[in-house]
Parts: structure tokens; C-alpha cells; sequence
């Protein structure tokens, strides 16, 4: 007769014990790796002030130095724009970058997005609201209007556009292709819309016998992209051509570069 004798009650609360002691001790593992990466970024934070200090002047007129500060700040968490649509409140103190850099940057990026709404509207007529971001930055570049030029990057004109942004301004930026371009009418392009505008990127125009055969669209759905897109000004039409060509002025922009 065997003498073994089974598990016992208090070999389950000694199980449970363990079990509450992993547990307590993977806690602590947790808190103390938080509060050791907490201490970590503020001290990249701390570093990122002083080469803001130090660095302003090429910050403030070096755009592509100030595209990769900008960069630098958004990997640890610090967005140069937050808090300066609060400049005017009572208890604003505007961007982080602006109480950085000084007052004269705390509406660089409003600034800009004035010019970047200056040089969209100008155009809407011709090219239905829908502009890629590299025409916009040369137009801003060539200084027509209000300022004059402005040396800036690609990455400064989507900055001014996410400003305008939580004003309800209608303006956002869309991705058509490989390409990025502003949207500055509040309204959004369907899923045929984008294709066409797509295959213009790639081929420089389409007509309805193009979409029908590379696309697989029946006529009367092809036709009625067209009919939708040149209602918004986003198409221009070439009627002498043996078939009808159209083209996207934003694209057209492009190809003279």
C-alpha cells in the first residue's frame, strides 16, 4: 500500500503565493523601466532645448536643417506646433518651438500656411483646388503676394497645412499616386476619381478608349469620372486632339519642371 500522500491544500496556496510574488516583481520590472525611459526622454528633451538654443538662427532660416529639427523633436514625442493656436488666450503661451526660439518663430508655420492659402486660392479656377505640394512650395518660394518668397521644403509646406487644419479650413493633403498634393475645397476625391489621376501621373493624359481598355471600365463609367472631374476644374480637356485628351493641370506642372 502506497504511502504517498496527495497534493494538499497548502500546496495550493503556496502556488498561488508564487504566482502573486511573479506578478508583484514583473510590476516592479515594468515601473522601473518606465520611469527609467521617463527619465531618458526627459533628458533628450532637456538636450533637444539647448541645441535649439544654440542652433536658432540656422533653425529659423535653414530650411532643411529646420526639417530635420523638426524631425528630431516629432522621434521624442515634442510637436513644435503644439499650443500655438492658443497664442491669443489669456494663458497661452504659444508653440513649444516658439517659446524656444523666440516670438519672432511663434507664427512661422501660420505664417507660411497665410501663403500656402494665398497661393492655392490664386489657382483654384485652374486647377480645381488640387495642388501637389511641390508647385505649391516653388509658387510660395517665388514670393508673389503677401511677404514675398519664402525659402521653405516640402516638409515646412505640409507643416502650415496641418496648422490650418483644426480651423475648419477645408485644406488637407491627399495622396494620389506617388505623389503628395493640397486639397483646399472641402471635398473628398472617390476611389475613381484618385485612379484617373493616378494614370495621368503615369501617362501624362488619358482618354475614355484608355480607361476602357487599361481599366476595365464599361463607357458610361468612365465618362461620368470625366464629366465629375472637369465640373471641379481638376481636368482640362484637349478637344482637337482625334480623341479627346485630358489632362490634370497639377500633373501638367510637373512634366514642364
Amino acid at each position: 500500500m502506497s504511502t504517498r500522500r496527495g497534493v494538499g491544500l497548502s500546496a495550493f496556496q503556496n502556488r498561488s503565493s508564487l504566482t502573486s510574488s511573479y506578478a508583484n516583481h514583473g510590476a516592479a520590472l515594468r515601473s522601473s523601466h518606465l520611469s527609467s525611459l521617463q527619465t531618458q526622454l526627459s533628458v533628450f528633451q532637456a538636450q533637444l532645448h539647448t541645441f535649439a538654443l544654440q542652433h536658432s538662427e540656422d533653425i529659423k532660416q535653414n530650411p532643411t536643417f529646420r526639417a530635420e529639427f523638426a524631425r528630431m523633436c516629432n522621434a521624442i514625442g515634442v510637436d513644435p506646433l503644439a499650443g500655438s493656436n492658443i497664442k491669443g488666450k489669456k494663458h497661452g503661451k504659444g508653440s513649444w518651438w516658439a517659446q524656444v526660439l523666440g516670438g519672432d518663430v511663434n507664427d512661422f508655420y501660420f505664417g507660411l500656411a497665410v501663403r500656402v492659402v494665398e497661393v492655392c486660392r490664386r489657382s483654384r479656377d485652374a486647377n480645381g483646388g488640387l495642388m501637389s505640394v511641390g508647385e505649391c512650395r516653388e509658387r510660395v518660394g517665388k514670393g508673389r503676394g503677401i511677404g514675398g518668397g519664402m525659402e521653405v521644403t516640402d516638409d515646412d509646406i505640409l507643416r502650415a497645412v496641418k496648422a490650418l487644419q483644426p480651423l475648419g479650413s477645408g485644406f488637407s493633403i491627399l495622396n494620389v499616386g506617388t505623389k503628395q498634393m493640397i486639397r483646399s475645397v472641402p471635398k473628398e476625391l472617390n476611389t475613381d476619381q484618385s485612379t484617373v489621376l493616378e494614370a495621368i501621373q503615369v501617362l501624362g493624359y488619358v482618354t475614355v478608349s484608355m480607361m476602357e481598355d487599361n481599366l476595365g471600365w464599361e463607357y458610361a463609367r468612365a465618362e461620368t469620372v470625366i464629366e465629375d472631374l472637369l465640373a471641379d476644374s481638376l481636368l482640362w480637356v484637349d478637344a482637337k486632339a482625334a480623341e479627346k485628351e485630358y489632362w490634370s493641370p497639377a500633373s501638367m506642372h510637373d512634366l514642364d519642371a
